[in-house]
């Protein structure tokens, strides 16, 4: 059933509300602030690439405060274990039963930090629960919190003692972006706000609005031939001549599930073909794996998707 006007007017001010909310700590970074709401309404994962001190984990604490939800994080490490992330059963002398441990993926926002120092028999404990938001401990299976998000850091800068995220793990990412660095006017009220006491946020909604949100945006209406444009889109990466491995089906409804929350962020019940091709660089481009040869050239998976753009011709007719 495709919303309504009405339903996409709320939920278009309600995304606003929430993302006021974020920007209010995370200032000048409204763009990104709205990227990662609509993996968070779209019940994807974000994985962010920056150097240290951009503000991921303000991020991380003030979109679960602005949700009214719980949020942990993990310190990635070498010598982090499976059960460190999803935790651990452990006997209990007394009772001499066994009792499970929680470990801090059972949280609506999930901070994984530095995710790529982490051995990869570590990263795959994040598999399961981020593709099925569940957790299988000793032939046991639990349910994690709902919604439930990810947001996962990397430092593209010191490759020392990490190890590269396989295409598996990247695959579960629904989208990939970077917060950069502040501007000039923002590094100054960053600045003046130096000494302030860190306030807590209050929630801009409950936990039982977002996820009538994330309804709402499984709703909104996708023209077949947007959806073609889609496909025809992912298709195109498998064929470009520098890449190796092209998206994957994935990606399509990954790109599908964003295109919808923006839509409906910018008041719109139905997806127009700007919103796939403004979502599909964070969206497909770290999905791609190119040449190596490619890269020795300087190409890069956003140069690749940016010519894929030029060429793949979008809906000649209206996509309502």
């Amino acid at each position: 059933m495709t919303i309504n006007q009405e339903q996409a007017t709320w939920f278009q001010e309600t995304f606003a509300a929430v993302a006021d909310n974020v920007e209010s700590v995370l200032l000048g970074k409204r763009a990104i602030v709205e990227l990662v709401l609509s993996a968070l309404v779209s019940e994807g994962h974000v994985l962010l690439e920056d150097v240290p001190g951009t503000g991921k984990t303000s991020l991380a604490r003030v979109i679960a405060q602005s949700i009214h939800g719980t949020s942990s994080r993990i310190q990635f490490t070498p010598d982090l274990l499976p059960g460190d992330v999803t935790g651990i059963t452990v006997y209990d002398q007394k009772s001499s039963l066994f009792e499970f441990h929680h470990g801090p993926v059972f949280a609506n926002v999930v901070l994984a930090d530095e995710i790529n120092r982490a051995s990869p028999k570590t990263q795959s404990a994040l598999l399961e629960v981020m593709e099925e938001g569940k957790v299988t401990v000793d032939g046991h299976t639990r349910e994690v919190a709902s919604p439930f998000l990810v947001i996962a850091t990397q430092n593209p800068v010191e490759q020392a003692g990490t190890y590269r995220l396989p295409e598996a793990q990247l695959d579960r990412f629904m989208l990939k972006t970077t917060l950069g660095y502040p501007d000039h006017a923002t590094t100054i009220k960053i600045i003046e706000s130096t000494g302030q006491t860190r306030a807590e946020i209050k929630p801009a909604i409950d936990l039982e609005t977002l996820t009538k949100m994330s309804a709402t945006a499984r709703d909104v209406f996708v023209n077949p031939m947007v959806m073609d444009y889609i496909a025809r889109m992912v298709e195109a990466t498998r064929d470009a001549e520098q890449v190796r491995l092209g998206s994957s089906v994935r990606g399509a409804l990954a790109l599908t599930r964003a295109a919808k929350a923006r839509a409906a962020a910018e008041g719109r019940t139905y997806v127009v073909p700007d919103d796939v091709k403004a979502l599909s660089g964070p969206v497909l481009a770290h999905r791609l794996i190119l040449h190596p040869e490619a890269e020795f050239d300087g190409v890069t998976a956003e140069a690749v998707l940016a010519q894929i753009i030029l060429e793949v011709p979008p809906p000649s007719a209206p996509a309502e």
